[in-house]
């Protein structure tokens, strides 16, 4: 038996100021797209904002359903919107926002494991690492890849 370690590594920042200018608009399209969150059962609205290769950004937000577990979070409206409009544009970064009433939470909302697993289906179909940016009011976590948030990746393409 061998016992082996995993290990990721990402960035922290404490302000949209110390991001690079396209992570910066990412983010702040993902507090915007957090407006359009439909969340009359959990108050927790959450954006998504997608960049595509070519610079493209598609927003989603979560939309909640009395029929649960019928809505959809915001991750994956995003993803799933950016994936039936420009199917052969690869996904490159997706930044994520949440908090109560629509008001930015200061720690990061981190994606379920569903939209985690989206993720990395976009990230191997797109043939690129996708970034990913969870963003609160006071810290911001941006990983490299899906694999950073989501080891062992299931695979089956």
């Amino acid at each position: 038996m061998k016992t082996k370690k995993l290990e990721i590594s990402y960035q922290e920042y404490s302000s949209l100021e110390e991001l690079r200018p396209e992570d910066r608009e990412l983010a702040i399209a993902a507090i915007e797209a957090m407006k359009g969150a439909y969340a009359p059962y959990s108050n927790f609205c959450v954006g998504a904002a997608v960049r595509l290769e070519d610079g493209t950004v598609v927003t989603g937000a979560n939309q909640e359903n009395a029929a649960f577990p019928s809505g959809l979070c915001a991750e994956r409206t995003a993803m799933f919107s950016a994936g039936a409009a420009y199917p052969d544009k690869a996904m490159v970064s997706i930044a994520v926002a949440g908090g109560a009433a629509g008001v930015l939470d200061p720690h990061p909302a981190s994606p379920c494991g569903a939209c985690r697993q989206v993720m990395a289906q976009y990230q191997t179909k797109g043939g690129k690492d996708m970034s990913i940016i969870l963003v609160g009011d006071g810290i911001i976590l941006k990983f490299s890849r899906v694999d950073d948030i989501l080891p062992l990746i299931f695979d089956n393409i």
